[in-house]
This record gives C-alpha cells, structure tokens and sequence, in this order.
C-alpha cells in the first residue's frame, strides 16, 4: 500500500486595513470579505458579489487577482488607480489596504458570520408577487435590525440573499419577505418546500442596521421586498422607547401592492411621532385612493422640505438599484450628512 500524502494547507496572508489599523489573516483561495466574515470583522458591504460597490477600497501594496465583476461597482478608470472590491479580492501576499468607507459604529458591532441549521416554518402570501416565509432556528442567530442571510434549500440546492423582516428580540424564528420573479429559481422552490423541510440560514450579512442613540429623524426609504429590513429596522426602533421623528416611505405601484397596513397603523399609534407614508405609481381609474401618488423619491423630496433637523437625519434606503439611485440624490440635496445615508440594493440573481 502506498503511503498517503499529507494534505496541502493553504497558505495563510495578512491583511491590514488603514486607517483603522485591523489586521485580519486571509486564505488562499479566500475573498477577503469573507474572510472578514468569518473572523468577524465587519466592513462595509452589500451585494457581496461585485455588483454594488460598497466594499470598494484602494491597494496600498501587496499581491492580489480579483474575480470577476461588474464595471459598474468598479468601473477600469477606478482599476487602474489601484481601487478594489473586497468581495471580489484574493490575496498572494500579505497586503494592505485603505478603506474608503467605514463605520467606527460598524467595527464595533461586528458578528462573525456561522451557518444556522433550520426548517420551514411558514409560507404566507402578501401580495400576488410576494410572500412571507418563516424558519425555524435550532439555535438563535445574533443579528442588527436590517441585515440579511443566505438561504439554502436542500434538495433544490439553490442559495439566495434575502433580509430578516423581523426584529432581533426574535432570533429564534426569522422572517423573509421575498418577492417571486417569472422564473425566479429560489421563490418558485419556496413554492414547493414543505413545512418542517431543512434550510440553512447563514449570516449576518449587511452594513444597513439600524443606529442607535442618534439625534434628528430617522427616514426609511423603500419599496418590493426592500420591506423586510426597513420593517426590522423600524420594528426595532420602536422597542427602544427612543422619541426620534421616524418616516417610511414605500413606493408601490398600484394598491394591491400594498401589504402590513395593520402593522403600520399599529405602529402610528403606539410610537410618539411616526408616519407610514406610501406612495402609488400607477392609481386605477376606479380607485377610491387619497394617498400619494408618483415615483417614491418625488414624494419623498416634498416631504423633505418640510421636515425640521432633516441634516441631523439617519436615512436607510433598501429595494431595486433604480430605486435607491434616484432616492439618493434626493436625501444628499437635503444636506443629510453621506456618512448617515445607509443603503441595500436588491438584485436578481440572474444579474450577477
């Protein structure tokens, strides 16, 4: 019998990141962003495949290759000044890098990512496009109001990014609200699992959680499935007994797209000054609508005028890139400071 090899270790490097001075050690064959998942460090992300630009940093030294990635999170001007993504960065020395965006508040909050086993526990329709689906814990997850996990179905085989719709007082059962596309592999998969079948939740991901303790309104920008953080993140505030001003704009497009008006009703009720404000893009001709109506991010640039302490604000901004693209503008003409602007966009999978 012939003896057996010893298994090749990868190699380990270091990585240092300026000007917080971390270091964090990082695999061969590893993304940088997980490895700062795994070992709990918690930088700024958001689609964690090279699609939204929220890991981008500039190389300072060291030896890297980054996977493949959209030109519009890192377009090749920004390459060729030595930018990367974190999520799309493997390293063949020890390197070190410059953030361009992080949050003292965020490092020391980090959680390190682990995977949960858990069972289907509900499946509930909202609208005609999007459900609520519940899974069961074997053990709670430690998670921020507003992050997100990836599903796996077992069977199917399939993995997918969806945001916990419930709040951290809950971290035995999550949460989802997903929203079913035409032929969307993981929604038309949800259809056919069973109550009590495995999925595996993996997480916490996401820099998008609510902040704590901060002076001036608190504004929610949102729409689709873009709901399910924004409602943590609300639903969350609301048991901190904190007082701020808090407002939630959802863009839908007629009114049976709209869902949770109890909760939000509720919610008006028992919070000291809050305001579900939603908004219609297409009103039938028949509708007995008197709410507002047009795109969200006109209607949220009227109610911004009229806002006092909006620079003081908090916003978080969470559905489709076209969305969060034109709600951004809007929020920075406000003079709403870029470091208190916290964003998620949702993509299909089919657009990695």
């Amino acid at each position: 019998m012939g003896q057996e090899m010893p298994q090749r270790r990868p190699a380990v490097h270091k990585v240092r990141l300026e000007p917080v001075g971390v270091e964090m050690e990082v695999e061969e064959g590893e993304t940088v962003l997980d490895a700062a998942f795994r070992q709990g460090v918690a930088l700024p992300h958001g689609c964690k495949e090279g699609q939204c630009s929220a890991c981008k940093c500039i190389l300072n030294e060291g030896d890297v290759e980054m996977l493949k990635y959209s030109t519009f999170a890192l377009s090749d001007p920004e390459k060729e000044t030595g930018q990367v993504l974190l999520c799309r960065t493997l390293v063949y020395s020890d390197v070190e890098v410059e953030l361009l965006n992080y949050d003292e508040d965020l490092l020391s909050r980090s959680i390190a990512v682990k995977a949960f086993n858990g069972k289907l526990a509900s499946v509930e329709p909202l609208t005609h496009d999007i459900v609520r689906i519940a899974i069961d814990l074997d053990e709670p997850m430690k998670f921020w109001a507003g992050q997100f996990a990836d599903l796996t179905l077992h069977g199917a085989e399939i993995t997918r990014s969806y945001s916990m719709g419930n709040p951290p007082s809950e971290p035995d059962r999550l949460a989802f609200i997903i929203k079913r596309y035409p032929g969307g592999a993981f929604s038309t998969a949800i259809g056919e699992t069973k109550i009590g079948d495995p999925i595996t939740v993996k997480g916490p991901y996401g820099s998008c959680f609510r902040r704590e303790q901060r002076d001036g309104p608190m504004i929610l920008v949102g729409s689709g499935s873009g709901m399910a953080p924004l409602l943590s993140i609300l639903l969350d505030q609301a048991a901190s007994g904190e007082t701020r001003p808090v407002r939630f704009f959802y863009g839908a497009r007629t009114t049976q797209d709209l869902f949770a008006l109890d909760v939000f009703a509720d919610l008006e009720a028992r919070m000291p000054d809050f305001k579900f404000i939603p908004a219609l893009s297409h009103v039938e001709a028949d509708s007995e609508w008197n709410g507002e109506t047009g795109f969200i991010h006109d209607v949220l640039r009227r109610h911004l005028l009229d806002m006092e302490n909006i620079e003081e604000a908090d916003a978080y901004s969470c559905g489709p890139p076209p969305m969060i693209d034109a709600a951004l503008p809007i929020l920075q003409m406000a003079d709403i400071d870029p470091a208190r602007m916290y964003f998620d966009k949702f993509t299909q999978a089919t657009q990695a």
